[in-house]
């Protein structure tokens, strides 16, 4: 059976649950806001892409090592008669490797908006002391 909502509640309900699109990154506003900011909102859009995309290959690249997966493909070889030792892939050891895979994925990610957040910090420093009154000077 298919109730019948009205166009208003539908409308309501979007607004209490907010745009899905505004909430796929915890910190997509307050990077948006400081780019703004920085760097004017002209230019803000596409330097907001960049970041998010930038965020997205560090976190990428630091939480997946393919070394580590080629360990379980590729036998190693050990002691001098040349037998090789195959890592096994089991239940216990594929969630150790998803654990530390989202682990490095966010150590990566944090670190990426770290330096960000401390590069923006300077430029809004820079920014402030640029826009402060000279001492001396006309006053605005």
């Amino acid at each position: 059976m298919v109730r019948h909502v009205p166009h208003a509640a539908l409308a309501h309900a979007r607004g209490r649950a907010g745009d899905v699109r505004s909430r796929r990154l915890l910190l997509q506003r307050p990077i948006r806001q400081i780019l703004d900011r920085i760097i004017g909102e002209e230019i803000a859009t596409g330097w907001h892409r960049f970041l998010l995309f930038a965020i997205f290959v560090v976190g990428v690249s630091s939480g997946v090592q393919i070394w580590k997966l080629e360990q379980y493909l590729h036998p190693e070889q050990v002691g001098p008669g040349g037998a090789t030792r195959v890592l096994t892939l089991d239940g216990p050891s594929i969630g150790l490797e998803i654990y530390r895979t989202m682990i490095q994925t966010l150590q990566g990610v944090a670190w990426a908006l770290l330096v960000f957040f401390v590069v923006a910090l300077i430029a809004f420093a820079i920014i402030r002391r640029g826009e402060a009154p000279r001492p001396g000077g006309p006053s605005r």
